[in-house]
């Protein structure tokens, strides 16, 4: 996999996928960006979110749940001093559906922390992981 990260002006970059894929990133204007972009550190979080959500659902979905909606709230906690690495991540899933099987759920959750999201496993190997969840029925 390759990705290219290119100098626009300021603190502000274009992120180039290997997939075609582009995104701004821009730091704050006390550090000389114009705030016109996702922060570095909040673009690893929803990496990890989006890694451990589509195993989620796709786990969900060959388990024959009727899911109408999956969101994963991040939170995460940094360490005072530089680098200001992750400390702690949180991952709480809100899943919505019909008629869902909390033990389902949990299972798909835990398949992807602990066997199938490269990204929560790799970055578990330096940070504290949790994950929790609640189901919303409709």
């Amino acid at each position: 996999m390759e990705v290219r990260v290119k100098w626009v002006d300021g603190m502000m970059f274009l992120g180039e996928s290997e997939s075609g894929h582009a995104i701004v990133l821009d730091g704050p204007p006390e550090i000389g960006g114009n705030n016109m972009g996702i922060r570095p550190m909040e673009m690893l979080l929803i990496g990890m979110g989006g890694c451990t959500s589509i195993d989620v659902m796709q786990i969900l979905q060959k388990a024959r749940q009727e899911i109408t909606d999956c969101v994963a709230e991040i939170s995460a906690e940094r360490v005072d001093t530089i680098p200001k690495v992750f400390s702690k991540i949180h991952v709480h899933f809100i899943v919505t559906g019909k008629n869902l099987k909390e033990v389902v759920v949990a299972r798909a959750i835990k398949l992807s922390a602990e066997k199938y999201c490269s990204a929560s496993i790799m970055l578990e190997k330096a940070v504290e992981i949790s994950h929790d969840f609640e189901i919303v029925e409709t």
